[in-house]
């Protein structure tokens, strides 16, 4: 069972990666696509994790694909940083609403 749970980090992985591609390529539109699956996969991994644990070895490599997601992000972060000015540029003519 504790395979499923690295299968869970190897999918986030895989989706941390695809944002960063779509990243790369400012296609924003994806990367947001890829984040919300990235968000349903961590919620559908913290309940498995309820009930679930890695074995040791398992452990090691958890952090080494949890470091290889960071970069993903860190990395996403910084590209998108221009894009998000952009946002905020374009917001601050407009009348802010609260509801």
């Amino acid at each position: 069972m504790s395979q499923q749970l690295i299968d869970y980090y190897k999918a986030i992985e895989n989706s941390s990666a695809k944002m960063l591609d779509a990243a790369k390529t400012e296609d924003w539109e994806q990367v947001v696509r890829f984040e919300g699956a990235c968000a349903v996969l961590i919620e559908q991994l913290r309940e498995r994790a309820a009930s679930e644990q890695l074995h040791p070895e398992q452990r090691a490599e958890k952090t080494r694909i949890m470091q290889r997601i960071l970069n993903n992000d860190a990395q996403v972060r910084y590209l998108a940083e221009p894009w998000l000015m952009h946002c905020e540029q374009t917001q601050q003519g407009q009348p802010q609403y609260l509801h």
